[in-house]
């Protein structure tokens, strides 16, 4: 299988469509960057797909080509771990919309031969479901052993059931929620007026001059990773310490407006480091997406009418501190699959990192996961 171009790192494939979207809209073609780790078994029964959150990428176990750090998920990830790839044939894609390889506001749209910018249709968590539905023919499977995400990567999880309710065997979602709240939108809406008040946003047409509204966006940012904190994790690593000084001084009131606080500094780090590998039109659009997501809407209004044609067993995992979808929204999503008649587990675990404790390292996740993954093999 190793010989096959379409199995390994850092691939491309653009595939001719049309992709039918909720909107109503069609794209074609459609580019999807992704990654491949392990072998397809002869039947192709041992295909895990993993789905990535907001921010994250394809590039779920292997160095990043920008940043060069390791991939997002290298603690889940990788011979011996709970998705392993000696056993399973993992996928990960980057989801359409995204600036990673897979069509989005950045690629070239075929009619103008320019950036599509913000001529690019509006898509939603399902229209990305679709498109990793579309990858998985052209790589041969056609059934998955499982599909795996946390936050946004959750909610792609629970909607491929709901979507393509004979392919999934089992389904595991982690940190996530069956819709977006007031609340989530409400912080979205922030990120997008700060991206869209920088003067470089220019309608989102920023590509030619090459100069996008870096600004705007490391504000998105900043605001955005709060919420993927907790207050007792927050106090725990910054507290209220002092930034020491750029000439070796203790850290002290400024009695001005520089990052006089630990925590101040590094918000302004996150912001500076994520405008450098993200793309600004991108971060709306997915915003966007997870904004529009609601399952139970999609399915007549009842969220267990969306897991009523499949069979595939659910592992769902929360976390305590984790306030962004505090575990009521995993709760809701368990009473849906049991009221479905679905195969369920639902653990919530403890940590103090927050919605962002799925991407930390945590042994009892680890735990939780490779059990339900092996229970069947």
């Amino acid at each position: 299988m190793s010989s096959d171009p379409r199995f390994g790192l850092r691939r491309h494939v653009t595939l001719p469509g049309p992709l039918a979207l909720d909107s109503g809209a069609t794209l074609a073609p459609v580019e999807i960057g992704y990654e491949t780790y392990g072998a397809l078994n002869e039947d192709a029964s041992n295909a895990v797909l993993i789905c990535h959150a907001l921010t994250g990428d394809q590039h779920v176990a292997s160095d990043h080509p920008i940043t060069g750090k390791p991939g997002w998920w290298t603690r889940m990830i990788g011979p011996g771990k709970p998705i392993d790839p000696i056993r399973h044939f993992i996928v990960c894609a980057n989801v359409i919309g995204s600036c990673m390889g897979s069509s989005g506001p950045a690629t070239i749209d075929p009619a103008t031969g320019a950036p599509f910018g913000m001529a690019f249709p509006v898509i939603t968590i399902r229209d990305m479901v679709r498109a990793q539905g579309a990858l998985l023919d052209h790589l041969g499977v056609q059934r998955l052993k499982a599909v795996v995400g946390g936050s946004m990567g959750g909610m792609q999880a629970l909607s491929w059931p709901a979507t393509f309710p004979a392919r999934v065997g089992a389904v595991v979602v982690i940190a996530s929620t069956s819709r977006h709240s007031a609340q989530n939108i409400a912080y979205h809406e922030v990120g997008r007026q700060a991206i869209m008040a920088d003067p470089k946003w220019r309608g989102g047409d920023y590509y030619t001059a090459n100069d996008p509204p870096s600004a705007g966006l490391a504000v998105a940012r900043m605001a955005a990773h709060i919420t993927y904190l907790s207050e007792a994790g927050l106090t725990e690593k910054f507290g209220r310490r002092f930034q020491a000084r750029k000439n070796g001084e203790a850290g002290a009131k400024s009695f001005g407006f520089d990052a006089d606080f630990q925590v101040e500094s590094y918000l302004r780090h996150q912001g500076l480091s994520f405008s450098d590998r993200f793309d600004a039109n991108s971060y709306l659009y997915i915003t966007r997406a997870l904004d529009y997501f609601d399952l139970a809407e999609e399915h007549g209004g009842m969220l267990a009418n969306a897991f009523r044609e499949t069979q595939a067993r659910f592992c769902v995992v929360s976390f305590d501190s984790d306030w962004l979808y505090p575990t009521r929204e995993s709760r809701t999503i368990v009473k849906a699959l049991n009221a479905a008649g679905r195969h369920v587990s639902f653990v919530e675990l403890s940590s103090p990192f927050g919605h962002d404790a799925f991407l930390l390292d945590s042994p009892e996740l680890n735990r939780v996961v490779d059990g339900f993954l092996r229970t069947g093999e």
